[in-house]
């Protein structure tokens, strides 16, 4: 936007604007230009990462309240990148003895003040787009660790129960995460089932258990029922 555009929508002097464009930059809410200013990357990640939290919220969240059900004092959990394990995060905050190993920046954001969380950020290239640490230096920090549980969401589950990852990188930290887990829970809302995406990452055939919303298919339940998971669909309320 320029400032003489943004002057005539407020209504104010532009030397105004200027003002306020400088504070914004200043948070690095925006970046000037010459004549005005663009969004940071800061905040189109910001913009982007939300939009995405945000879609199927009231399903993400009962089907994280399921899954904090499965942990206990003294678990040694892997959260991935995805926004259903965001939101199993945020009910962890009242949490003993817990140890969640994540290689989600939005994850550690969201435990780094938990009293009872002890988390450990992997290390690895921040994706763009999302806040998320991926590639060979996460991988080797995932091989120093022995987990309980890895939590895992899906960018699509086939109708074959192929789980599809958008990011070749992820689907390769996800299935080091399984392999170094005792147990696996898959989370994922009804509007998974049924896609796919770039990359394979593995099979709902190892999952230990596979949470998802009630508004999931039956049909496509009923395929996975052949394998060992134990499913389980949670009611979506609405949001207040």
């Amino acid at each position: 936007m320029s400032v003489s555009v943004l002057a005539r929508e407020f209504d104010v002097s532009e030397m105004t604007i200027r003002r306020d464009l400088a504070a914004l930059e200043a948070g690095s809410h925006l970046q000037r230009t010459h004549g005005g200013a663009v969004l940071s990357e800061r905040m189109i990640l910001e913009f982007d990462y939300r939009e995405r939290r945000e879609r199927n919220r009231a399903a993400k969240r009962a089907i994280a309240a399921e899954a904090r059900k499965l942990v206990q004092p003294g678990d040694r959990l892997i959260l991935d990148t995805g926004t259903t394990t965001l939101e199993l995060a945020a009910l962890l905050n009242d949490a003993e003895e817990l140890t969640v190993i994540t290689p989600s920046l939005a994850v550690a954001s969201e435990l780094q003040h938990a009293p009872g969380v002890e988390v450990i950020l992997l290390g690895g290239v921040v994706r763009r787009g999302s806040p998320d640490l991926t590639g060979p230096v996460t991988e080797n920090c995932l091989e120093l660790f022995a987990a309980d549980w890895a939590f895992q969401g899906a960018d699509g589950i086939g109708d074959d129960g192929t789980i599809y990852n958008t990011d070749l990188r992820l689907a390769r930290v996800d299935k080091l995460m399984r392999r170094i887990a005792q147990k696996f829970c898959l989370l994922a809302d009804h509007t998974k089932l049924g896609t796919t995406a770039l990359a394979r990452s593995g099979s709902v055939a190892e999952a230990d258990i596979f949470i998802t919303d009630n508004a999931a298919p039956a049909a496509a339940l009923k395929r996975f029922s052949r394998f060992k998971a134990k499913i389980i669909t949670v009611n979506a309320v609405s949001l207040s």
